[in-house]
């Protein structure tokens, strides 16, 4: 299939992995498990209902898990899946990427809303 059409599978996986959200909630769960509030807590700006919307999104494409442990109060605990585990290279190469050429973006930037 045409990886650009709409309906395309691997388009569908792509758009979950390059999503912002899922690819901050996946480096963050790369140290291990996590409760709701954890992620809430490492990942800045992100809202209760994208974080949940997310999750939920990442559990049902196989790449998180999520845990509830019969305790009072209830605990939830998020892990990566053996198919999550299996981007942690792909995800720490782009993150070492951003992260080593932030000048050169923010460079470009400041050269663009010069010229607009």
């Amino acid at each position: 299939m045409d990886v650009y059409a709409k309906n395309c599978p691997s388009r569908q996986v792509l758009d979950r992995i390059g999503d912002t959200w899922s690819v901050l909630i996946l480096l963050a769960l790369t140290g291990g498990p996590r409760r709701y509030s954890q992620l809430q807590a490492t990942i800045a700006d992100i809202s209760p209902k994208m974080l949940t919307q997310t999750l939920r999104g990442l559990e049902r494409d196989g790449l998180v898990t999520r845990t509830v442990h019969a305790v009072v109060p209830p605990r939830v605990d998020y892990a990566l899946t053996a198919l999550g585990v299996s981007l942690h290279d792909l995800l720490e190469s782009m993150r070492v990427w951003a992260e080593g050429h932030i000048d050169d973006v923010e460079s470009a930037r400041a050269a663009y809303d010069r010229r607009s």
